[in-house]
């Protein structure tokens, strides 16, 4: 997948805030990656975070 530092990812299941879109924050073996509503973040996998991606969301300049 074509994940960049600063997308914003809609997943599959919702936080427990009831937001499902993530801001991408570090990229590695593991996604940092931040809830938009609550500002929580949390440290994924790279193989369960790209799984449970439904839509990536980039800026374009």
């Amino acid at each position: 997948m074509d994940v960049k530092v600063n997308d914003i990812l809609q997943m599959k299941k919702k936080h427990p805030c009831g937001c499902d879109k993530f801001l991408v924050l570090r990229i590695g073996m593991d996604f940092r990656i931040k809830c938009t509503q609550c500002n929580r973040e949390v440290m994924l996998p790279r193989a369960a975070c790209e799984k449970s991606i439904k839509k990536i969301i980039r800026e374009e300049l």
